[in-house]
C-alpha cells in the first residue's frame, strides 16, 4: 500500500517554481512537461533504483523571488507517493531527491550578490528571475539519455525517451494525470530491443543499469567527489564523453559549481553576452577563467546563459 506524505522547503536564496516550469517547457530531454497552471507534476525512478516516485509541487505567489532576493522566497510544497517503498526512510529519501531535482538542496543565499559584481550576471538574473536549475531525476536517467541522445535529432531521442517509459516504466497516478517513469535500472537491463536505437546503444543503456546498481551514480557520491575525479569516473561509462560527463554531474548530480567546458552552447552565449573577442571565445580555458567569478555557483550562471541563447535562437526563428 502506498501512502502519500508532504514534504516543505524553504528556499534559501531566490527560487522561483513558475521560472522552473517556463524552462522546463523547452527542455524536452528530462521529460518534465507535465505543469498545469503553476504546479509540476514529476514522476521518476527513486534513487534507489527499485522504487518509484509521483508528486506535485506547487509555491505560494511571491514577489521576493527575484533576482535581487529582497525578502524570503515562498515556500514549496511536494505531494508526492513512494511506489515501491514505505517508511521514514523511504520519505526521507524521496524529500532529498525531490530537493535536488529543482536545486533546492543547494544554500543560494550568496547567489543575488554575483551580480553585483558582474553586469552580465546580473542581466541574466533579472531576465530569469529565481530560476535554478531543473535537474533530470537522476544522474542514471542523465546518463540514459546521453546515451539515447548521441547523433540524433534531440525530438528524436526524446520520442524514444518517452516511448521507453511508456512501454517499459511504471505508470502513476500524479495530482488527476496518469504519468510513466523512466524504466528503473531492473528494467532497462532487461530490454533487449528498443526501437530507433541500435543495438551498440542498448547494450550502453544495459552498461547505464549496471553502473546505477553498483552506485557508480548515486548523486551524492559524485558530488561528494572533486569534480575532475567524478567526470573521469563517468567518461568511463560506455557512450560517455566529455559532454555527456559534464551533463550528468551537474544536471544528473546536481554539482551547482561546475562550468561546463564541454558545453559550446554556453561558451557561444558567452562570446555574445562579455563581448568575448574571437581568440577567447575559442578557449575554453580562458572561458573558465571568466566563470570563476561565479564561484559557487558555476552551474546556476551557465544555466541561464544557455536560457538566453536558447531564447535569443527562438525570437530570430520568429523573424
Amino acid at each position: 500500500m502506498t501512502v502519500p506524505a508532504v514534504a516543505s522547503f524553504t528556499p534559501k536564496g531566490p527560487f522561483s517554481l513558475a521560472s522552473s516550469i517556463r524552462f522546463l517547457e523547452g527542455f524536452t530531454p528530462a521529460s518534465h512537461g507535465h505543469a498545469a497552471g503553476d504546479v509540476l507534476r514529476m514522476a521518476f525512478p527513486a534513487d534507489d533504483g527499485r522504487g518509484v516516485i509521483g508528486c506535485t509541487v506547487s509555491q505560494a505567489e511571491t514577489a521576493s523571488a527575484g533576482a535581487a532576493g529582497a525578502g524570503a522566497p515562498a515556500p514549496v510544497t511536494a505531494e508526492f507517493t513512494v511506489h515501491r517503498g514505505t517508511g521514514p526512510a523511504a520519505h526521507s529519501a524521496a524529500r532529498a531527491q525531490i530537493a535536488r531535482i529543482l536545486s533546492l538542496d543547494v544554500d543560494g543565499t550568496g547567489y543575488p550578490a554575483l551580480g553585483g559584481s558582474d553586469p552580465v550576471v546580473a542581466g541574466l538574473q533579472a531576465d530569469y528571475p529565481g530560476l535554478r536549475p531543473p535537474c533530470f531525476y537522476t544522474p542514471y536517467e542523465a546518463a540514459a539519455w546521453a546515451v539515447i541522445g548521441n547523433r540524433v535529432r534531440r525530438t528524436q531521442a526524446a520520442a524514444i525517451k518517452a516511448r521507453l517509459a511508456r512501454d517499459h516504466g511504471r505508470a502513476v497516478d500524479v495530482g488527476g494525470a496518469r504519468l510513466h517513469t523512466f524504466p528503473t535500472p531492473e528494467v532497462l537491463r532487461t530490454i533487449d530491443h528498443v526501437t530507433g536505437l541500435t543495438s551498440t546503444k542498448v547494450e550502453r543503456l544495459h552498461a547505464i543499469a549496471d553502473a546505477a546498481f553498483d552506485g557508480r551514480l548515486d548523486a551524492a557520491t559524485l558530488r561528494a567527489e572533486p569534480a575532475e575525479s567524478a567526470l573521469r569516473a563517468l567518461r568511463e561509462l560506455p557512450g560517455i564523453g566529455p559532454f555527456s560527463a559534464e551533463l550528468i554531474l551537474i544536471r544528473g548530480a546536481g554539482h551547482p559549481d561546475i562550468f561546463p567546458t564541454a558545453e559550446p552552447r554556453v561558451h557561444q552565449s558567452m562570446a555574445t553576452e562579455y563581448a568575448l573577442d574571437a581568440a577567447t571565445a575559442a578557449d575554453p580555458a580562458r572561458l573558465a577563467a571568466i566563470a570563476d567569478a561565479w564561484r559557487p555557483y558555476r552551474s546556476w550562471v551557465a544555466l541561464l546563459l544557455r536560457a538566453r541563447a536558447h531564447d535569443r535562437a527562438a525570437a530570430q526563428a520568429r523573424i
